[in-house]
């Protein structure tokens, strides 16, 4: 919710700033219109955080950020993590309910048995529901990591300007160069590299 997602500066689109860059002979940039900022390769404008974001996979309202380049990492922890919860819930849901049936109602809870009921089949279907609704939301990310295509570049059916490369690498630029145990850590931060702030013009 509080990490950037990946925002390119407002505004450094400026003659001096792009004289600085001492482009080669092909070399271009892209100004974004909205923000007036240089928009690196693969970087969209977010309408509703009005501003550019790398690799700019969606803008998720749960969470009140764009889900981008430098915290997508987080964003699918989020989803895998809530959805393990939900899971959980489920389980915990099933057995109570099946402890309250062979025992006496009037035991097993200190609500009364229709109260117990309610509240079961309440706690049943939220879990269900955040359990489908997370579930999709992490098959949608770990599908877009392994096939390095955001989600914006899958709806506008973009032309493949990158280089192709494995799922494995892939994983290890969002997750981390390093397979490890902090993979599945949200307090680790994965080194992403640098984005480059042009295009050659082929």
């Amino acid at each position: 919710m509080c990490t950037d997602p990946g925002a390119v500066p407002k505004g450094n689109a400026t003659k001096e700033y792009i004289e600085s860059l001492q482009l080669k002979p092909g070399q271009v940039v892209y100004k974004c219109p909205k923000c007036c900022s240089i928009k690196p390769d693969r970087a969209h404008h977010c309408s509703v955080c009005k501003r550019c974001i790398r690799k700019m996979d969606h803008h998720c309202p749960w969470v009140n950020n764009c889900v981008g380049e430098n915290n997508q990492k987080y964003f699918v922890l989020f989803t895998m993590y809530i959805a393990l919860i939900s899971l959980h819930s489920l389980v915990m849901v099933v057995f109570h309910f099946l402890y309250c049936f062979e025992d006496d109602w009037t035991k097993c809870s200190s609500f009364s048995p229709p109260a117990t009921v309610i509240l079961l089949i309440l706690l049943c279907f939220e879990g269900l529901l955040f359990l489908i609704f997370t579930s999709v939301m992490f098959g949608t990310q770990v599908h877009s990591i392994c096939t390095d295509e955001t989600g914006i570049e899958q709806l506008k059916k973009e032309e493949r300007r990158w280089a192709k490369k494995t799922k494995w690498m892939n994983m290890r630029a969002v997750f981390g160069h390093h397979f490890s145990l902090l993979w599945l850590s949200p307090f680790s931060t994965p080194d992403h590299g640098k984005a480059e702030t042009y295009q050659y013009v082929v």
